[in-house]
This record gives structure tokens, sequence and C-alpha cells, in this order.
């Protein structure tokens, strides 16, 4: 029987810290090679492309992305460069992942989703909590009706990389990181699981923004610590999100209960093998895997046997994986597109003017 050989693609990094990092590894795992890492100077990336196994470095990302050697070109820079990088890699030819916020307007959002569409490349932006198994499995449950009625959707995305008011990181600084932070970075992730997962759609919400510290690094906070939000979904269902980067304790928390009439499911990022099923008369601790979970996309996602831990890194590899095969030619359910990033631009958008007004808006469809 004749095998088909795996495609592999070249890479190309754009941008040297922690998601640089994770990129790269990503790549490498998933059985790809890195072309080329540019960083903000030439020293940078030679420095980086080093540090992260790649072929060789750019002087410059114009440089990368103009480079025939490179497939794919990841885009992980502060965020107000991701719409200019982006739209360069597009119009090269290029397929894109590009880190969120995919752009920090809506503006811009909607104009790379154009663009995405008629270059017909490949365009990802990395939604990896996605990509657990658990949450696959939460998600066929959920489609099969095994819930009943969704009516409640609930949780919270807390994290302690900023608490104390010393803290300091290039995010806080909206010219960098755009209006919303806390919301903005790490909400949308919350808001892109809870509508991956159950289906529904927010069309409503009303949201309040707070700051721990009135001051960060001596200079007026220009920027959100934390959020609540209440919403209602396109399917009737209630719901409501805490953001908080500044909870003592909490690295990386994103938790969720998704409660249906007849059953409820609630997953914790900080211990993403298991998913815990309610039911009235009997609840249950449903392990991560090959033989625990139901459905087959959650299975596929399976890479070690129940009691070896699969987290963070093995989910952004997945989602590499995937992304991968779909600028190959392939098909893969569930890869977040520019038109989800854009969809988290519209979502934030949204958290802030409702949170200027002190009232309920319509989110766009």
């Amino acid at each position: 029987m004749s095998q088909t050989t795996p495609v592999v693609l070249r890479a190309g990094i754009i941008g040297t810290g922690f998601m640089g990092g994770v990129h790269a590894a990503a790549v490498r795992a998933a059985g790809h090679v890195i072309s080329r890492v540019a960083g903000h100077t030439p020293a940078s990336g030679a420095d980086a492309a080093a540090r992260l196994g790649s072929r060789r470095s750019a002087a410059s990302a114009a440089e990368l992305i103009d480079s025939p050697d490179v497939d794919v070109v990841h885009v992980c820079t502060p965020n107000a460069t991701h719409a200019e990088l982006a739209s360069a890699a597009i119009d090269a030819g290029k397929a894109v992942i590009c880190e969120k916020p995919l752009a920090t307007s809506t503006g811009e959002t909607e104009s790379l989703v154009a663009a995405a569409v008629r270059s017909g490349r490949m365009t990802a932006v990395p939604f990896v909590y996605r990509f657990y198994p658990t949450v696959r499995e939460a998600r066929a449950r959920i489609a099969s009706g095994e819930a009943g009625d969704l009516w409640l959707l609930h949780g919270s995305y807390l994290q302690d990389w900023l608490a104390g008011s010393s803290a300091m990181n290039w995010r806080v600084d909206p010219a960098q990181g755009g209006i919303s932070r806390a919301f903005g970075d790490i909400g949308v992730h919350w808001c892109d699981l809870m509508e991956f997962v159950t289906g529904h759609r927010i069309v409503r919400l009303v949201a309040s923004t707070a700051n721990a510290y009135r001051e960060r690094g001596g200079v007026a906070a220009r920027t959100e610590d934390g959020a609540v939000v209440l919403f209602e979904t396109d399917r009737g269902a209630t719901g409501s999100l805490v953001v908080s980067q500044v909870t003592p304790g909490r690295k990386n928390r994103l938790w969720f209960s998704f409660d249906g009439t007849q059953t409820s499911y609630s997953f914790d990022q900080e211990q993403p093998d298991t998913l815990w099923v309610g039911g009235t008369t009997d609840s249950r601790i449903v392990v991560r895997g090959p033989d625990t979970l139901t459905s087959d996309d959650s299975r596929r996602l399976v890479k070690l046997p129940a009691g070896h831990p699969q987290g963070y890194q093995d989910s952004f590899t997945a989602f590499v994986s995937d992304a991968y095969a779909v600028a190959g030619g392939e098909e893969r359910d569930g890869v977040p597109t520019f038109a989800d990033g854009h969809r988290a631009a519209v979502l934030t958008a949204a958290v802030i003017d409702s949170a200027k007004i002190n009232s309920w808006v319509e989110v766009p469809a």
C-alpha cells in the first residue's frame, strides 16, 4: 500500500520572546522546520535563531516575510505591530499564524479577514485552549444533546503575573497593547472557548472594568487589571465572566462551567487532564486518555496514556499541526482563523464601550 509522505513546511518566526519560543517548540514537535527567525535587531534575531533551533536568521521582519524559504509566517510581536506584519505576509503569498489580538482595532481586523479570504491561504490565531482533548470532549457531548438545553454559561480567567504595583510589561501601554489589556489579552480566550464548545454566540453584554492599582510603575494606569462581564447568547442562555491579571496564586486558571438542563460540564486549564461532568443523581470526573474519551475528535488529540500529563505546549503543538495541515491542503475541524481573531476584537470593543457608558450594548454579528 502506498503511503502519503507528510508535507514538511518551513516556518519563519517574527518575535524572540516567550511566545516566539512556544511557537518554535510547537513547529518542531509537529514535524516541521524553522527556516528563519527575525528579532527587533539583526543581533537579537541571530541570537534567537540559535536558541530556537532555526536554520538561519533574518535581518528584519521584512526580509523574513520575503524569504523564499519561508512557507508560514508566525507573528509573535507586540500587539500594535500585528496588523502591519500579518498584512505584509498575506501580500507576500504566505500562510500566517498571528498572535492575538489580531490587531488593536476592529477596522484593522476586518481588513485582515478580507485579505485572508482573497489570498486563499491558511490564516490562524492561536486560540489553543480549543486543542485540549477534554475541551473537545465537552464540545462533542454538548453537540450530541447530552446537556439538554444550555441555559447558564459562566466562568473566569485568572492570572497573577501583574500582581504588585511595580509589575510592568509592554502590554500595560495602550500604544503597544491596545485599549484593553486584561479582557483583550485573556478574556477573549475564554469567550472564544465558550462559543467554540457550546455553539452559542454572545449577542448582548454589559461590562465593568477595574484596576487593583491607580498607578503601575509610577505611571497612571491606562488599561484595566480586570473585568466582569454579563452576557446573553443567540440561543437564549445567560452568562458571566470574571477576568483578572492580579489574582495572587492563580497562574493561568481558565475555568468554565457550561450548565444544561440535564448535564453540566466544568473544565480548569490548570488541571486540563480532567473534565467534570455533572448530573442530578451522580457526577463524574472524565480522565483524558485514549480509552476514556468518547468522541473521535477528542481522542485524536490524545498523545499520551492517561496519567501522563498533557498540557499547554501539547495543545499548542496540536494547534500548529492542524493549522499546517490546512496550509498543506487538508481539512481540520476547529482551527481558529482570522475571522475568529476579528470576533475577539469585536467582543473587546463591546466590553470597552459598555464599561464606558455603564450599560448593555449589542454585539455586532
